[in-house]
């Protein structure tokens, strides 16, 4: 008889461990389905088991966890914003050195956020903790860099490159963190700002900045390679 109870004593407390173990390994994976968002997919299509896939999200986490990643100055941001505004008024006479620029731009503020950028894919992995949902964008974007530079990519891919290199460029401007969304920072002015389209009027007849909606950002129809007189009009000139 004794045998008996401790037998299911046992297995009563087996039975615990495996529901509690099931129970954690579900709350681990939807945390990190929420915080990586479609990054998650995507590392789980790229690996041979889903345990591998999350083990690799777990490491990025770590990583990230001892990088410096530190808030912009307001002055700072401001000095961005205005560099990208003067990058998407280049984009109409020389579409191409625009897109190798935004790229730079797009690095420069990594760097001053305090994110290694020793090579693309490490710049990938780390932004995937906080910036999950807007990574399609810039690889996308780097995708097309990287053809501009053999000159095998048009000007419309060149203007989609532009689009996609300013959905990660907001955020990265912005104090992102996990859970909140960053258009609660931006500036309400919409004048200059580095979200607005240069040819758009300010009190806006259309759609202004790019915004994330967490499944990436609203596509604003932007059209960089119309003429000059736009571009002044908008810019307040």
């Amino acid at each position: 008889m004794t045998i008996t109870w401790v037998a299911l004593v046992v297995a009563a407390v087996v039975a615990i461990l495996v529901v509690g173990y099931l129970v954690t390994q579900h709350q681990r994976r939807q945390r990190l389905q929420e915080r990586f968002g479609p990054e998650y997919e995507r590392t789980l299509s790229e690996r041979d088991s889903r345990r591998e896939a999350e083990q690799e999200l777990l490491d990025r986490e770590q990583r990230h966890a001892k990088l410096d990643i530190r808030s912009l100055a307001p002055e700072t941001r401001s000095t961005y914003a205005k560099k990208w505004t003067e990058v998407q008024e280049r984009f109409v006479d020389a579409p191409g050195f625009a897109v190798t620029e935004a790229d730079q731009l797009v690095t420069a503020v990594m760097a001053d956020r305090g994110y290694p950028t020793e090579g693309f894919e490490q710049q990938v992995s780390d932004l995937s903790v906080v910036h999950g949902p807007t990574l399609d964008h810039y690889r996308k974007a780097h995708e097309i860099s990287s053809r501009a530079a053999r000159q095998e990519a048009s000007t419309e891919e060149l203007r989609q490159a532009m689009v996609h290199y300013r959905a990660l460029f907001e955020e990265l401007l912005e104090d992102t963190t996990p859970g909140r969304d960053h258009r609660e920072t931006m500036a309400p002015d919409r004048r200059g700002s580095v979200g607005s389209d240069p040819r758009e009027p300010v009190d806006g007849d259309r759609p202004g900045p790019v915004e994330t909606n967490g499944r990436g950002p609203v596509d604003t129809d932007a059209r960089l390679a119309e003429d000059r007189t736009s571009h002044r009009y908008t810019q307040g000139g």
